[in-house]
Order: C-alpha cells, then structure tokens, then sequence
C-alpha cells in the first residue's frame, strides 16, 4: 500500500499511543532525525516485544549518535555539511573515548552497576576490556546470543527465545534514556540539530 511519509507517521504514532511519552522523550531531547528513530524504533519494538531487533535499533542510535555528534563537534572540511561517516568507526571503547575527548557526556553510557566504566574505557590490548554497552553490540549485532540460553532445565533442555534477552533489552531501554537526556544537553549547548548542524 503507497502512504505518504506523513501519513506513515501519523499512523506510525497511533499505533504506538500507549508510550508516546516516552516516544517523545528521544524526539525532543535529541532533535536529530538522523539518529532519534532508531531509538524511536527501538522503543516501538521492545514495547510490542520485538526484542531482539529492538535492542539492534537501540546499539544501532548509540552509535550514530555518536558518530554524528564526534563528527559535528569536529567540523566539517571548509565548514561543509555533513553528508557521510567513515565506514571504519563503530562503537568500541575507542569511539567512547574519542566522544570523551571532545566533552561528551559518556558517563551516561554505563550500565546499572557499571562502575568501572571509565577503568574499562581506559584498558588496552590484549588486556582490554568492553564497557558493557560495547559488549552487548558485539554480541547482539554480530548474532553471539549464547550467553542468553536459558539452561535452568538441564543442558538437554537448554533453548532460546528472543524474551531471553528481554531484561538486556529493558536495560539497554533504561540507559538509552539516560544517554538521551545527557546527550540532548550537550548537543543543545554546541547548538547542534540535525545532520547540518543548523538550530
């Protein structure tokens, strides 16, 4: 069926009314539609129990964001436009690091419990060690989900669903959230919107 692009949002946001506020908390606070839907999306997902592509969408805006946002802090050459990101800087302690260099509010990436989060950001091969966020992209995008089978009944009986990375995905949910708020600030303080830089 063709739908307008706003005919697919309105439907799109009466679809997923019941969390609307929490819809709107990535929309506002994140003004970038380059990254905010993939939270959007992700949320949508995880609240209609789509878990495991709900927490792809979630680690998947974590990470442009942070590409884009290093990249608008950088500058563009001659003051153009950002109009792609290098294809080698994914989400790794590294990247975090660099986001941290240019006054990113990192702090906001850690998971409950993390307290050794900038420790582990610090480490280096071969003894490093991924902050938690880095982890769970590695092993939810290249499709590692062994750590999430359920053995509670014997290793005969041992099995994956997708509602067995249901609390990961709430987790990611919950620092996501943080990790909007945080950003939103900073990118409000370098009046950054949207792909341009433009407020």
């Amino acid at each position: 069926m063709d739908k307008s692009h706003a005919q697919h949002i309105i439907d799109h946001f009466a679809h997923n009314a019941p969390w609307w506020e929490e819809r709107n908390h990535f929309l506002e606070t994140l003004c970038a539609a380059e990254f905010h839907w993939f939270f959007v999306q992700g949320l949508d997902a995880i609240r209609n129990e789509y878990y495991i592509p709900g927490l792809s969408s979630l680690l998947n805006g974590i990470e442009a964001s942070l590409r884009v946002t290093i990249a608008q802090v950088s500058g563009a050459p001659d003051g153009e436009p950002l109009d792609g990101l290098s294809p080698y800087r994914v989400l790794s302690n590294n990247l975090i690091l660099n986001a941290q260099e240019v006054g990113m509010p990192v702090e906001a990436l850690a998971f409950p419990g993390e307290a050794d989060f900038l420790g582990k950001l610090q480490t280096v091969k071969p003894n490093r060690v991924d902050v938690e966020v880095v982890r769970q992209r590695n092993n939810i995008c290249h499709g590692d989900i062994f750590e999430f089978i359920n053995r509670d009944l014997g290793p005969e009986n041992s099995f994956f669903t997708p509602e067995c990375v249901r609390p990961l995905a709430f987790t990611l949910l919950e620092v996501s959230h943080a990790w909007a708020a945080e950003l939103g600030r900073f990118r409000r303080s370098k009046n950054l919107l949207h792909y341009d830089g433009a407020a």
